[in-house]
């Protein structure tokens, strides 16, 4: 890498995602992974689904050998701004419908009680009236 390493937008790391175009935030720094994307041991699924955020997290909890570290320095291509990184989102549940008809709940339920009961009472009646006295 360059002394004066080149300072990428976050917007415009995000944009590269491809097979054949394939960016990666790792600790603050830009990699261009294209030409790595066949040879990575993992596959290229794992470097995709990468993409689009800081992925420093995927990347150490696979725990990377150190020849992985050493090598991934070609890829290179300067750092992120950090400034356009965007903060880290935090789950946020979705809104629960609140609703004051509990009764389809309740049909369902008595239905996974009542199902078994009448399928039994059937096979028994069957049974019953095909047994040969």
């Amino acid at each position: 890498m360059a002394s004066d390493p080149k300072v990428h937008p976050f917007e415009e790391v995000t944009k590269h995602n491809k097979l054949k175009d394939c960016w990666l935030v790792i600790s603050g720094k830009v990699y261009d992974v294209t030409p790595f994307m066949d040879d990575h041991p993992g596959g290229d699924e794992v470097l995709i689904a990468a993409t689009g955020k800081d992925a420093t997290n995927d990347f150490e909890d696979v725990g990377h050998s150190d020849s992985a570290r050493e090598m991934m320095e070609k890829y290179c291509i300067g750092e992120v701004d950090p400034s356009t990184v965007p903060l880290k989102r935090t789950y946020v549940p979705p809104p629960q419908a609140h609703n004051s008809d509990k009764s389809p709940d309740v049909i369902i339920k008595i239905l996974q009680f009542l199902l078994p009961l009448l399928i039994l009472a059937l096979a028994v009646t069957v049974r019953y009236y095909t047994k040969e006295n």
